[in-house]
């Protein structure tokens, strides 16, 4: 359980937990932290004497549900079913927002309303159709104007989910994520050993048992019951993908802003960002009636923090998790990854690498894992961006200014690369190459001196 970490740094971990309980009264709260994609402590405490849970006590992961639906959407994605640009009523006809675009969903902009129609859906037997969740009026913003957090927005993608896929979005996600992930125990509604869910109340030591129903067609939104063993797996594919359930590529796609943000984080594809002092931490909090989570990563110091909570307020989880980062980091900062030589050598990208200029400005270009490869200046100005291959042999832009744009190789008659095409930018093997299609063509005088 404990993977090599230092007793000071158990301790302090288990201090931050123990105060947050105490001072955050809590009935339970679990913490936990992943490094290197491995559990590396569990740790804690409870108000009961010599009875506390442990990493495979479920607790109630609240909104972290939202994180499956995204993965489930992502790999529709990725499978050429859907594109985020796609209206909803081209893949799922028949509801009340079918003009909301699907990215504009994941990332909270389609202008739903925040809860679903009619009572307190965390609290009572979920509606009986999605028609009842969303009701008469769910448009609250007009659609990509700014970030409104939307739980009837999910309900909408885990019905597409459901629909695409057809089969239940329980059974879909099971099948797609749970088991090949090996998170047994992740499940729709709880399963011994689980913690119950309890109110504190504001002024006094006493409790209240808080409900906890099946919330039906709003599920995707909030469902999910998991464990701080099982949330270590979740955190390990949010940092580093599975080759089963999600590239890393598409990972960080999700990871990168989607929705307006500030200087504390903001939103990308169903997923929270949060800024840290000097680290980003992506993840997601969740809350339900009785429960509180939080999953965090450090994707560059490859560390997660995790904790769980069996209260329905009084807590800053999200800050606590994030504690639990930063306390490893701070104790054993984490060593880079060892370099290792790509796996396999392809000849006619390795060509490829090395010196292009867009119009007199050098850049070069360098082969990365899985076909990727990454154009960066040789300057301290102009546009660096990474690309992931595509299947039509191009390569999509993964970061900054090229993002989603296409890399193309263009042949000339004889089939050789004559440039590159970066998003209608011409890039060739030396300053404005007059062989090249050029735009606005070269001066067919050439390069010259002051006399000239």
């Amino acid at each position: 359980m404990e993977d090599g970490l230092f007793p000071a740094t158990r301790h302090a971990l288990l201090h931050r937990i123990a105060t947050a309980q105490a001072q955050g009264r809590a009935p339970s709260v679990v913490g936990a932290v992943v490094r290197d994609g491995s559990p590396a402590w569990v740790g804690a405490r409870s108000c009961v004497d010599g009875h506390q849970p442990d990493g495979d006590t479920q607790y109630r992961i609240g909104s972290i549900s939202k994180t499956f639906v995204a993965v489930q959407v992502m790999r529709l994605r990725d499978e050429g079913r859907l594109d985020l640009a796609d209206r909803l009523d081209g893949h799922l006809p028949g509801t009340a927002v079918g003009d909301a675009r699907i990215g504009e969903l994941l990332a909270h902009t389609a202008g739903l309303a925040s809860e679903s129609a009619g009572v307190w859906w965390e609290r009572v037997p979920g509606p009986a159709a999605l028609s009842e969740a969303l009701g008469d009026d769910p448009m609250r913003q007009p659609a990509g104007h700014r970030f409104h957090y939307s739980n009837p927005g999910y309900a909408v993608l885990g019905a597409l989910v459901s629909h695409l896929r057809g089969e239940s979005w329980g059974a879909s996600l099971q099948r797609e994520i749970l088991t090949p992930l090996g998170m047994t125990r992740t499940t729709l509604m709880p399963t011994e050993p689980h913690a119950g869910g309890w109110a504190v109340h504001p002024w006094a030591d006493v409790m209240l048992p808080e409900p906890s129903e099946d919330a039906g067609p709003m599920a995707p939104a909030g469902q999910l019951w998991s464990t701080a063993l099982d949330m270590s797996r979740w955190a390990t594919l949010l940092t580093a993908g599975h080759p089963a359930v999600l590239a890393a590529s598409t990972l960080e796609e999700m990871r990168a802003l989607a929705a307006p943000g500030d200087r504390t984080g903001g939103y990308g594809l169903g997923l929270q960002i949060l800024y840290d002092g000097d680290r980003t931490l992506v993840g997601h909090g969740g809350s339900m009636p009785g429960f509180l989570a939080t999953v965090w990563t450090s994707v560059d110091e490859r560390l997660s923090g995790i904790v769980l909570a069996n209260t329905t307020a009084g807590l800053n989880i999200g800050g606590l998790a994030a504690d639990l980062v930063r306390i490893v980091a701070e104790h054993e900062p984490p060593l880079p990854l060892p370099w290792r030589p790509l796996p396999e050598v392809d000849d006619e990208l390795l060509a490829l690498t090395g010196l292009w200029y867009w119009g007199p400005t050098p850049f070069g270009l360098s082969l990365l894992a899985d076909r990727g490869l990454e154009l960066k200046p040789l300057g301290d100005a102009g546009r660096a961006s990474r690309f992931r291959a595509s299947s039509d042999g191009a390569w999509v832009g993964l970061d900054h200014y090229y993002a989603g744009e296409r890399l193309r190789l263009v042949r000339d008659a004889a089939g050789a690369v004559s440039h590159l095409d970066v998003g209608t930018f011409v890039f060739t093997r030396t300053p404005y190459d007059a062989a090249a299609p050029v735009p606005g063509g070269v001066d067919p005088e050439g390069w010259r001196g002051l006399s000239g």
